[in-house]
């Protein structure tokens, strides 16, 4: 019905828009202050336990001794720093859970607003956890600015998308990547022994969370709400109007509305799905397989294991304890970097092509790291190649796999069922991302060099995968990329042609002409 209505609504108006689409100063701020606040949080806390590790361990110990008169266990603090780096995951997963019921009495910019309280008070935890003599507020603080990330994660990639014209949906929707990867770069820049990475300092490493919310905070009310949730969830036509020609930078913005009007009107008979709905509608099957595919590679293929462990990484590789912090800036720099260049070639080159050529990538490269450390204890030079393959495994898994699966979440469904499949791909996320921070010690401990061999099997499975299955979906509609699934669900078109042309034949009727049905909108 979707489709029918657009269609006819482009033969009444008879235009066609340019596929050129001018980035205007609103969408880019937009892009810029969400994620800001948002996706850098996210990335900073992947890096920032890494440089004060030794010293938190040595405040638990002294924490323990305070308390019970003797030292702590080996176990116990082993314990102990693994529930506060994986709590993490267990936050962002109780945060992605919630998002549906957040964004649908808050909004989507309200939702990014309101979670800064979240960032705001675990940074005060963090912070403040050594003076309090309470290890317990740090694992507090991990839990709650897990949740803030576990909102993030979710709502940001749907505001991104939902202000930003088709286009440039991929490259608007990379800021979300970008971030991720300049968060990784400024936890480990704060984290250097000259900085903050010292046993007198490092809790100013978590003090500093509240900055990028304060400057969310600061900016972001005075940007527009997604127009889609105004005009569709709050029927504020005048609103949407003004954040219609905000982001599009021209008055006349009729035509788009119109356009949600008619998406409005065709799901007036559908209310939002649920999660059950989504897991048993059939036209769906195959793009909520795949997001739950894309999801779990994108924690599983093994890049996680690397920032919350790459000091003991290096340190195999044979680098000199002294030299690691200062290495690691490499890798933050080339993660940033290869975000950067995915996202201004996201829309030539597409998502497809980029997240197969980033598994594909990452499967050699860790097949070669595995080789690599397995030898280099016999060749003086193999640490360097050792080192050489992280840098190669960070940079393929930011062309594509790092960005993309957020941005296809949100294009792979329409209006209806996007809030749940943005809940399922949250829990298959935030899971996925619990095993690797929780199991991967063990594995390395039992696997030794061969641990990231079982990183090669997931990226070489996704990689096949996304061959086999994913159309591609750059500057296409939600109602295009749903089609291009039709066959591999086993849902014929037929139903939308038939409604087509028996509509086409009554517009012929009532005196309409139309030589050309097809429309290219903004949205």
């Amino acid at each position: 019905r979707l489709l029918l209505e657009m269609k006819l609504l482009a033969c009444v108006t008879n235009v066609c828009f340019s596929s050129h689409q001018r980035l205007t100063v609103c969408l880019i701020s937009a892009a810029f202050f969400g994620s800001v606040g948002s996706s850098f949080l996210y990335g900073y806390n992947l890096s920032v336990v890494n440089a004060p590790a030794s010293y938190i361990k040595t405040f638990y110990n002294k924490t323990w001794i305070d308390r019970y008169n003797e030292p702590i266990g080996d176990g116990t603090v082993t314990l102990l720093w693994s529930v506060t780096v994986s709590i993490f995951a267990i936050g962002g997963l109780v945060g992605a859970l919630t998002v549906s019921f957040l964004i649908k009495a808050l909004g989507r910019k309200g939702t990014l607003l309101a979670n800064n309280a979240l960032a705001l008070i675990a940074a005060l935890l963090l912070a403040l956890g050594e003076t309090a003599g309470s290890f317990e507020m740090l694992i507090i603080g991990r839990f709650i600015i897990g949740m803030d990330s576990g909102v993030s994660l979710s709502v940001l990639p749907m505001y991104l998308g939902e202000i930003s014209p088709r286009q440039v949906r991929g490259s608007i929707g990379q800021f979300h990547a970008i971030f991720i990867c300049l968060g990784v770069f400024i936890g480990q820049v704060l984290g250097l022994p000259e900085i903050f990475g010292q046993e007198s300092r490092w809790n100013f490493l978590f003090g500093f969370l509240a900055l990028p919310a304060l400057l969310q905070l600061c900016v972001l009310p005075f940007l527009p709400e997604s127009p889609r949730f105004l005009l569709m969830e709050r029927r504020d036509e005048a609103g949407a109007e003004k954040a219609f020609q905000a982001f599009l930078g021209r008055s006349d913005v009729s035509r788009e509305l119109e356009e949600v009007h008619a998406e409005s009107r065709a799901q007036n008979t559908q209310r939002t799905a649920s999660v059950l709905e989504l897991f048993r509608k059939r036209s769906l099957r195959w793009q909520l397989i795949t997001v739950i595919v894309v999801m779990s590679c994108y924690q599983l293929c093994g890049l996680n294991a690397i920032w919350y462990y790459t000091n003991g990484i290096l340190q195999k590789a044979g680098f000199e304890p002294t030299l690691i912090p200062y290495i690691t800036l490499s890798t933050g720099g080339i993660e940033t970097l290869a975000a950067v260049i995915s996202g201004l070639v996201i829309e030539k080159v597409g998502r497809r092509p980029l997240l197969i050529f980033g598994f594909s990538a990452m499967a050699v490269f860790f097949s070669l790291l595995t080789v690599f450390l397995h030898y280099q204890d016999r060749f003086s030079w193999m640490p360097y190649l050792s080192f050489t393959s992280i840098l190669l495994l960070i940079a393929s898994f930011c062309s594509g796999p790092g960005g993309v699966p957020f941005v296809l979440t949100g294009e792979l469904f329409e209006q209806s069922y996007r809030p749940a499949a943005f809940m399922i791909a949250g829990t298959v996320n935030w899971l996925s991302n619990f095993a690797v921070g929780l199991l991967f010690p063990f594995i390395q401990e039992a696997l030794q060099t061969f641990a990231f061999l079982l990183f090669v099997v997931v990226c070489a499975a996704g990689a096949v995968y996304l061959l086999v299955v994913l159309p591609e979906t750059k500057n296409k509609t939600f109602m295009e990329i749903s089609q291009s699934f039709s066959k591999i669900n086993g849902v014929p078109d037929q139903t939308h042609e038939r409604e087509m042309k028996d509509a086409l034949d009554t517009a012929t009727v009532n005196g309409l002409q139309c030589a050309d049905v097809e429309m290219e909108s903004s949205f």
